[in-house]
C-alpha cells in the first residue's frame, strides 16, 4: 500500500523532493512549514513550499512551535506512516519523532557523518572539499546522527558557489527520497549506522563571518568567496586615502601568478606589500596581495547596487596600487 506521508519543509532545498512526493503514488497528508514572515514595508515573504501545497490542495500547517501539545495532537490525528523532512527550520522533539508509524526521515546536504548541522554545503566549499552529496537518514534526537537510509554523491565544481551546489543537491534529493519511501513501502529498507568518530560539524554562521581575511592563502580566499554565496555574502572594505571605506561584495576572484605580475611590471616592493593591498590596478583589472600570493577581482557588488564585472565597476570608481582591503569594523558589517 502507498505510504501516508507528512512533509516538513520551508527552504527551497525541499521543493524538488516535495514535488516528487506529490507526483508519486504516496498519499500526502499535509505540509508543515514555517509561519509566514514579513519584510520591509510589511510585505509578506513568499513561501514556495506553501504555494506548491496550496496549488495541489494539500493542507498547510504553520505552527510557530511544532513541539507544543496542540501541534503534536494535530500530527497524531493525521495518522501518518512517515514524516519526510527537508530544510524545515525547527528542531523536532522525541515525542514528535515517535508519532509516525515508520519514523521520520531527513534529507541532509552532506555525506554524513561529515558536516552535521545547518550549513553543510557552505562548510564543505569553504574547506576545499571536492565532493559532497545528499544523505537521507532516520532522525534521532542528537544532531544529524541517525542511521543513513540512502546517500548520493556528486563532485563540487571548482567555481561553484553554495547556492549553485544547493540547487544541484536539491534535484538529487528528490529521487533519493522516493527511493527510500518505496523501500519502506516494500519492507526492504536497509539503514547504515553512522561512524560518529568521523563526524564534523557545520553550525550556523553569523553575518560578520562573510568578511574576507586577506591573510589567508589564495586557495582559502577563493573557497571562502564561493562558500559565502548567497549568504552571508563574501565582503570586504576598500580603503582609499581621503575617502570613506567602501563596502564591496567580492563575488569572484582568480589566482594570479608571479610571472604574470612580472609581465605587468609590478616591482618587488609592491609584490611584498601586506595582504589586502592592491598591487596592480588599471581601468580593467585589480590585483590584490593575499597571504601567499595574488588574487584578481573579477566580479564585485557595491552596497545597494547590482553585481558587475570589475571593468564595469572601474568605469565609475578608480582604484590605485597602494589602496587596500581589510576586515571591517565589527559594528559595520
Amino acid at each position: 500500500m502507498p505510504l501516508k506521508v507528512v512533509m516538513m519543509g520551508t527552504g527551497t532545498f525541499a521543493i524538488p523532493a516535495f514535488q516528487a512526493l506529490i507526483d508519486s503514488d504516496h498519499q500526502v497528508l499535509g505540509l508543515y512549514t514555517q509561519p509566514d514572515r514579513t519584510g520591509r514595508g510589511h510585505h509578506r515573504h513568499k513561501n514556495p513550499m506553501k504555494e506548491l501545497a496550496l496549488e495541489h490542495e494539500i493542507p498547510v500547517f504553520q505552527p510557530p512551535k511544532i513541539n507544543q501539545s496542540e501541534s503534536l495532537d494535530e500530527l497524531r490525528s493525521l495518522k501518518a506512516d512517515v514524516f519526510l523532512v527537508a530544510a524545515y527550520g525547527q528542531i523536532l522533539s522525541q515525542k514528535l519523532l515517535d508519532i509516525p508509524k515508520q519514523g521520520a526521515f531527513n534529507l541532509h546536504a552532506s555525506l554524513l557523518p561529515q558536516y552535521r548541522g545547518a550549513a553543510p554545503i557552505l562548510y564543505a566549499i569553504r574547506n576545499g572539499e571536492t565532493k559532497t552529496g545528499v544523505s537521507l537518514f532516520r532522525i534521532e534526537r542528537s544532531l544529524d546522527s541517525g542511521p543513513v537510509a540512502a546517500m548520493v554523491e556528486t563532485p563540487i565544481g571548482p567555481k561553484e558557489t553554495t547556492g549553485e551546489v544547493q540547487e544541484r543537491l536539491a534535484a538529487l534529493a528528490a529521487p533519493l527520497a522516493m527511493q527510500v519511501l518505496d523501500s519502506i513501502e516494500q519492507g526492504t529498507l536497509v539503514e547504515t549506522p553512522q561512524n560518529h568518530e568521523e563526524a564534523t560539524l557545520a553550525p550556523t554562521l553569523d553575518k560578520g563571518e562573510g568578511a574576507i581575511d586577506w591573510n589567508q592563502s589564495t586557495f582559502q580566499i577563493g573557497c571562502h568567496v564561493r562558500a559565502m554565496q548567497p549568504w552571508p555574502s563574501p565582503f570586504s572594505f576598500l580603503h582609499q586615502s581621503g575617502q570613506e571605506p567602501l563596502r564591496l561584495l567580492v563575488l569572484d576572484v582568480e589566482n594570479v601568478t608571479t610571472d604574470e605580475l612580472n609581465s605587468l611590471n609590478v616591482n618587488q616592493g609592491q609584490q611584498d606589500s601586506s595582504p589586502g593591498t592592491v598591487v596592480f590596478a588599471n581601468t580593467k583589472r585589480v590585483i590584490i596581495r593575499s597571504g601567499d600570493g595574488f588574487l584578481e577581482l573579477k566580479q564585485v557588488q557595491p552596497q545597494g547596487k547590482r553585481a558587475m564585472q570589475i571593468d564595469q565597476f572601474l568605469c565609475g570608481k578608480k582604484i590605485s596600487p597602494g589602496d587596500y582591503f581589510n576586515p571591517p569594523d565589527p559594528h559595520n558589517v
